[in-house]
């Protein structure tokens, strides 16, 4: 397991336009974000997570969970688990992008395996394309604690839009 580092925090935050997204391919807008041409979404920032690699097919997103995200039985809530699985199953087939081409998600599955924790450390959640047609995109996930432990795990399907 790649031991990752939590991206620089001083990272732009924010939302760019609709023509500057479909202006570049999924590929070199995501490269754009990672080097910081791009701002981070907003809910990455909120979150405490952030995209850390990216190649074809296929991307890493560091997150921090902390217990500002605790449920009341003392674990970090699922959702934030679902999000940082969504944003890299999602992101993942953003890398096959087009130019003009766009996206979004019509169903999403996860496995919770074992609770997230603060001391889960820095967790790193990996998403890979499983296929990519030309309107449906499937995409898998898998979110590892620090030492290389499976959090959770799940599947996303996208449409792709023109």
């Amino acid at each position: 397991m790649k031991m990752i580092s939590f991206p620089d925090e001083s990272r732009d935050v924010g939302v760019v336009p609709r023509e500057v997204l479909l202006a570049e391919g999924g590929m070199v807008f995501l490269r754009g974000m990672l080097s910081g041409r791009h701002p981070s979404a907003p809910y990455a920032a909120a979150m405490d997570m952030d995209l850390a690699e990216v190649e074809d097919g296929r991307v890493v997103f560091a997150g921090r969970p902390s217990a500002r995200f605790f449920n009341p039985v003392g674990t970090i809530q699922g959702g934030w688990a679902a999000t940082i699985l969504d944003a890299a199953m999602a992101h993942c087939i953003h890398t096959t992008l087009k130019v003009g081409e766009n996206y979004t998600t019509v169903e999403m599955k996860i496995s919770f395996v074992r609770p997230v924790m603060p001391s889960s450390g820095i967790v790193r959640c990996e998403g890979r394309v499983i296929h990519r047609g030309s309107r449906i995109a499937t995409s898998e996930g898998r979110l590892f604690d620090d030492r290389g432990r499976l959090l959770s795990h799940g599947s996303e399907t996208c449409m792709i839009l023109d």
